[in-house]
C-alpha cells in the first residue's frame, strides 16, 4: 500500500523516508507526473524536449536519478544526467544556461540520512512555484505506468560542474582575492559541496582546507544541516587551526553557516546581513532585500537605514525565488542559510555566499569578527534561537493558528500577530516568538529573537511548552 500513498510537495520539494515513502515506484510516479506536466503545458515549445537530472551524495541518489531519467526518456524527452554528485545550484544554473525546460534534483537537502527527496527547478533555474508543484501533484497516478513514446528521448551523462565553477569565478573579484592571504576551512558535511570552492579559488592567495568532504551516506550519524549541534568537527578545527574564516555547507550545498577565527559562530541570519552590506556598500549594487517571516529584525534595520525596499515571504525559498524573477532584488535569504544574489539564477547557493564573505574581508581588509561587530554596533545585536520539536505525526498549520489568541508572553503585551505562515507573535519590546509546522517533516519549529540571549532562551522555552501542551 505504500506505493499508492498520496505524495505531497512541501516547502522545498517532495521528501520521504527511503524504502518507506521514497521508493523507486514512487519516484517513477513523480517523474511521470513531471513529464505529463511539461508535455501538456506546452513548456517544451521553445526550450526543446529536454530535462536535466542531478543528484547528491545520499544513499542511492544516483540510482533514483537514473530511474527519473529513464521515465523521461520513455516519454520522448531528452534527459541529461549528471556524471557525479552535484550541488543543487549547479543543476539549477545548468538548467537555465543550456535552455532546459526543467531540472530535477534528487536530494533531501539537510534532512537526516534516512530521507531522500526530489526538487523541481524551472527553466530560469529557480525553485518551482506552488502553482507548478500543485499541478504536478494532480498528475501523480496510483501506478508509475505512463506512456512509452514511439520516439524515445536520448539519455546522456554530462559534466554539470565545469560551467558552475566558471560562473562562480566570473562572479567574484579574483584579482582582489589574488592579493588576499586568508586561510579558510570548508566543512562539506559529507554532502555534494565536495571541494568545488578550491577549484573556484585556484590561482588566488587563499589556502583552503576541507573536512568531511568524503562521501558518507550516513553523514557521520548527523543530519547535514549547518546548525551548531552538528558542527563539533568544525568548531574543534577552527579553535585549533589558524583559520581566518570557516564555511559550512549543507547536504546539497545550497545553504551555509560560517565561523570567524577562533571558532566564533556566525549565524546564517547574520551572514545575510553581512552580504547585503557587502553587495550594496562594497560592490555598489542596488535592489530590494527579501527575508522570510521567520527572519531576523536585523534585516529590517539594515534595509531601513540603507533605504532598500524590504519584502517578507512565507518560509520556503520558492517564494524568494518568485520575487527574484519578478522584482529587482539585491539579496534574498531565508533564516536557515539559503541565500540568492543579483545577476545570478533565482536560487540559493551556499558556496557563492561563502565566497562573497571572503571577498568582503578582502574588500574591507579586516578580519570577519571585526566586520561582524561593526555591523551589530550600527544595526543592532539580536539573539536568534530555533528549536525543533519532533512529533509522532505531522501537525497541520491550522492547529498552530490557535496560538494567535495569546495576548501576553512572559509579562509583555503581544502588539502584532503575523499569520501568513505559522504564527509570529511580536511583543511590545520588539522581541518575538514564532511557531510553525514543518512542511517536510513531522515537527513543529519554535523560533524566538530578542536583544538578550537569556531572554530568547526564555521565549523558546515558553514556545516549547505551548507545543507540548497542544500538539502532542
Amino acid at each position: 500500500m505504500h506505493n499508492e500513498k498520496t505524495i505531497r510537495f512541501g516547502t522545498d520539494g517532495w521528501r520521504g523516508v527511503i524504502a518507506e515513502d521514497f521508493t523507486f515506484v514512487n519516484v517513477k510516479r513523480v517523474a511521470q507526473a513531471v513529464a505529463d506536466y511539461y508535455r501538456h503545458t506546452g513548456s517544451f515549445t521553445d526550450k526543446g524536449k529536454k530535462i536535466v537530472v542531478g543528484f547528491d551524495t545520499r544513499f542511492m541518489s544516483d540510482k533514483f536519478a537514473l530511474a527519473v531519467a529513464e521515465v523521461l526518456v520513455n516519454n520522448g524527452i531528452d534527459a541529461v544526467i549528471s556524471d557525479r554528485p552535484v550541488p543543487t545550484p549547479a543543476l539549477s544554473l545548468y538548467t537555465r544556461n543550456k535552455n532546459f525546460a526543467a531540472g530535477i534534483m534528487i536530494t533531501a537537502s539537510h534532512n537526516p540520512s534516512e530521507y531522500n527527496g526530489l526538487k523541481i527547478k524551472t527553466s530560469l533555474g529557480g525553485a518551482a512555484s506552488l502553482s507548478v508543484t500543485k499541478e504536478v501533484e494532480k498528475r501523480i497516478k496510483p501506478r508509475p505506468g505512463g506512456i512509452r513514446s514511439r520516439r524515445p528521448g536520448s539519455l546522456i551523462r554530462k559534466d554539470l560542474i565545469r560551467d558552475y565553477i566558471k560562473f562562480l569565478r566570473s562572479y567574484i573579484d579574483l584579482k582582489r582575492l589574488k592579493r588576499a592571504n586568508f586561510r579558510v576551512l570548508v566543512d562539506a558535511m559529507h554532502g555534494s559541496g565536495d571541494s568545488f570552492i578550491a577549484q573556484v579559488l585556484e590561482g588566488t592567495g587563499i589556502k583552503v582546507d576541507f573536512i568531511r568532504n568524503e562521501i558518507n551516506p550516513t553523514f557521520g550519524g548527523l543530519r547535514p544541516e549547518p546548525v551548531l549541534d552538528n558542527l563539533g568537527p568544525s568548531i574543534e578545527k577552527m579553535k585549533t587551526g589558524r583559520y581566518d574564516l570557516g564555511l559550512v555547507l549543507d547536504g546539497d550545498a545550497d545553504r551555509i553557516a560560517a565561523f570567524a577565527s577562533g571558532g566564533v559562530f556566525i549565524h546564517p541570519q547574520k551572514i545575510l546581513g553581512l552580504l547585503i552590506l557587502h553587495l550594496f556598500q562594497d560592490k555598489g549594487l542596488k535592489g530590494g532585500v527579501v527575508k522570510t517571516i521567520a527572519g531576523t529584525t536585523l534585516i529590517d534595520n539594515i534595509a531601513a537605514k540603507l533605504n532598500l525596499r524590504l519584502f517578507e515571504t512565507p518560509v520556503g525559498f520558492k517564494y524568494i525565488s518568485d520575487l527574484m524573477v519578478n522584482e529587482d532584488i539585491l539579496v534574498g535569504g531565508e533564516e536557515a542559510g539559503g541565500m540568492g544574489f543579483k545577476h545570478y539564477i533565482p536560487e540559493r547557493d551556499g558556496s557563492l555566499a561563502g565566497l562573497l564573505l571572503l571577498e568582503m574581508m578582502a574588500y574591507r581588509k579586516k578580519p570577519m569578527l571585526k566586520i561582524l561587530n561593526e555591523m551589530e554596533k550600527k544595526f543592532g545585536r539580536y539573539y536568534y534561537l530555533r528549536r525543533d520539536h519532533r512529533l509522532k505525526q505531522a501537525v497541520p498549520q491550522e492547529e498552530i493558528s490557535g496560538f494567535s489568541k495569546i495576548g501576553k508572553i512572559l509579562g509583555k503585551e503581544v502588539i502584532r500577530v503575523k499569520d501568513f505562515d505559522g504564527i509570529k507573535l511580536i511583543r511590545s519590546d520588539t522581541s518575538w516568538l514564532m511557531l510553525r509546522a514543518s512542511g517536510t517533516e513531522p515537527l513543529v519549529r519554535v523560533y524566538a529573537e530578542s536583544k538578550s540571549l537569556s531572554h530568547s532562551a526564555e521565549l523558546i522555552e515558553f514556545g516549547g511548552k505551548l507545543v507540548r501542551r497542544y500538539a502532542l
